[in-house]
């Protein structure tokens, strides 16, 4: 429970650092809101989705379609 309870907090700082860093006139807010993106995917789908727990094969295939679908935001751009 308690390593639920940290990653909740950590998505919601996430969240937060987001939604400040959208207003922000930077010059790579969107490399950042990805990147936030990215470490809250992972949070979500490792932790609270028991995915650290499951079959290789669908470890292997989550990290692969997240680098496919962030290489086709950024390619985009």
């Amino acid at each position: 429970m308690k390593k639920l309870n940290i990653t909740l907090s950590i998505l919601i700082f996430l969240t937060v650092i987001a939604a400040v860093t959208s207003n922000l006139e930077i010059k790579h807010a969107a490399l950042a809101l990805i990147g936030f993106a990215i470490i809250k995917f992972i949070g979500v789908a490792f932790i609270f989705m028991d995915l650290r727990e499951a079959h290789t094969f669908w470890k292997v295939a989550i990290i692969v379609f997240l680098l496919i679908f962030t290489t086709s935001i950024l390619s985009l751009g």
